[in-house]
C-alpha cells in the first residue's frame, strides 16, 4: 500500500507500455541514462520474485538499511530540533521477530546481500543484540553492519560482536567536546570516544567513522579528524549535509561541498583514488598519504557528496524504516507499508511482492526525476534522517 507523505510525485508517470527490460545504467553521472521502461506493479512489468528488488532504470537494491527506531539520544543540529520529536509508539515499532522474518525475505527470496542497522540509535534498543543474534543464525555469512553515535558502545560492544555483528560505522563530528557539544547538544564526547576505543579493543571489525562538516563550526577540523582516523586505524567518511533536517535550515550556498572538503584535506595529506572498484558504495574512497611521508598509505578516506556529486545511477540500497514502510529513496515522498502485511498473516511471498512493487517505482534521482538536491522543484520530505533511518 503506498502513503503520500504530504507531495504528490513528481513528473508525470510514464505510460505503461514498453517493454520489461531494464533501461542502461551510466556509471559517469548522477542519473541513470533513458526513462523508466514501465509504470505500476513489478509483476505486471514481468519482473520475478528471482530479479529481487529491480526498479525501472535498471538498479537492483542488495543492500538493505533497516531503521530500529526512530528515537535518539543525541539532538544533532542537522537531523532534529533541540526539543527532539515525537516518538513512535512501541506497538508501531517492527518487532524484533518482524526485524528478523524481514531480513530473511531480503536475503532468502529478494538476493540482498548486505545490511545495516539504523535509527534513530540503534543502541537505545533493549533487544539489539538479540535481534543482531537472531539474524546471524539465520543467515550465517550476511555482512550485518551498525551504525551508531557511540553512546553506551563501551558496555554492549563485546556483546554485540559475539552476537554476530560484522562492524559499526560511528558518528562522531568534532573531536573537541565544546564544539562536540554545540553540534550535538549534549556534553558526551568521552563517552563516545570510551564506545569507540571499546569497539576496536574487541574487534568489531573495520570502525567507520562518519562525520558531517558544518560552515563555521567544525569545517577547520577536517584534517585532525582524518589524522587521529588514519592513527587508528578507522576510515573517515565525510558526508556532505543534505536537506533532511527537521529545522528546514539546509541551504545549497550554507553547506560544505566535497571539493571544499578535498581541498581543506589536501592541505595536510596527499589524496589519491583508491584503486579499488566502488561497486556502488555511497563515499568515493581516497588513499591516505601524510605529506612528510609520501610513500606510505596511511590509511582511506571516503566522501559521501550526495548533493554535488550524486550517484543516483548505481544506488543499490533500499530502507525499510522503524515502522516497516519501504523508502525506496532516501528523499521520497512515498513509502510502502510493509507492517500491515507481517501482522495480518500474510505469507513471505505476498510481503516480497509488495517490496518489490515499493522498489520498481523508485524515483530517477533524490525523489524526483532527475538529480537536484536544492533545486527550485526540489521538495524536502517530511521526515528527517533519524525518522527515515540512515
Amino acid at each position: 500500500m503506498g502513503i503520500q507523505l504530504g507531495m504528490p510525485s513528481i513528473g508525470s508517470p510514464p505510460s505503461a507500455a514498453g517493454s520489461a527490460g531494464c533501461a542502461p545504467v551510466s556509471r559517469d553521472s548522477g542519473v541513470p541514462d533513458g526513462g523508466p521502461v514501465a509504470y505500476g506493479s513489478a509483476a505486471a512489468a514481468g519482473v520475478r520474485s528471482a530479479d529481487g528488488l529491480l526498479d525501472r532504470y535498471g538498479r537492483r537494491a542488495t543492500d538493505m538499511r533497516l531503521s530500529l527506531t526512530d528515537k535518539c539520544n543525541l539532538r544533532c543540529t542537522y537531523c532534529m530540533p533541540a526539543e527532539g520529536l515525537d516518538w513512535l509508539a512501541k506497538d508501531r515499532v517492527l518487532s524484533a521477530g518482524e526485524i528478523i522474518r524481514l531480513v530473511r525475505i531480503g536475503v532468502d527470496v529478494l538476493g540482498v546481500r548486505e545490511l545495516r542497522l539504523t535509527g534513530g540509535e540503534p543502541l537505545v534498543r533493549a533487544d539489539l543484540v538479540d535481534i543482531v543474534a537472531g539474524i546471524r543464525s539465520n543467515h550465517p555469512d550476511l555482512p550485518i553492519s551498525l551504525t551508531t553515535n557511540g553512546l553506551g558502545l563501551d558496555k554492549k560492544a563485546q556483546a554485540l560482536k559475539d552476537a554476530g555483528l560484522t562492524r559499526i560505522n560511528v558518528s562522531l563530528d568534532s573531536l573537541h567536546p565544546d564544539t562536540f557539544a554545540q553540534l550535538t547538544r549534549r556534553p558526551f564526547l568521552p563517552r563516545v570516544l570510551a564506545g569507540v576505543e571499546e569497539a576496536a579493543r574487541v574487534g568489531l571489525g573495520l570502525i567507520k567513522i562518519n562525520a558531517v562538516l558544518m560552515r563555521g563550526i567544525n569545517d577547520v577540523e577536517s584534517p585532525d579528524l582524518l589524522e587521529w582516523a588514519v592513527s587508528h586505524g578507522f576510515e573517515l567518511r565525510f558526508i556532505e549535509q543534505m536537506p533532511l533536517d527537521a529545522d528546514h535550515g539546509w541551504t545549497r550556498e550554507g553547506m560544505i561541498s566535497a571539493a571544499e572538503i578535498r581541498g581543506w584535506l589536501e592541505r595536510d595529506f596527499m589524496l589519491t583514488p583508491d584503486p579499488r572498484q566502488r561497486d556502488g558504495a555511497p563515499a568515493e574512497r581516497w588513499e591516505v598519504r601524510r605529506r612528510s611521508a609520501p610513500d606510505v598509505v596511511a590509511g582511506i578516506v571516503g566522501i559521501i557528496a550526495s548533493v554535488t556529486e550524486p550517484f543516483c545511477a548505481d544506488c543499490r540500497r533500499t530502507r525499510i524504516t522503524a515502522e516497516g514502510k519501504v523508502r525506496s529513496c532516501l528523499f521520497s515522498h512515498e513509502e510502502t507499508d510493509l507492517m500491515e502485511l507481517l501482522r495480518t498473516g500474510t505469507g513471505d511471498d505476498e510481503v516480497a511482492a509488495r517490496w518489490q512493487d515499493a522498489m520498481w517505482g523508485k524515483p530517477k534521482a533524490h525523489g524526483m526525476d532527475h538529480a537536484g538536491l536544492g533545486d527550485a522543484d526540489y521538495v524536502q520530505p517530511d521526515r528527517t534522517m533519524s525518522a527515515i533511518g540512515g
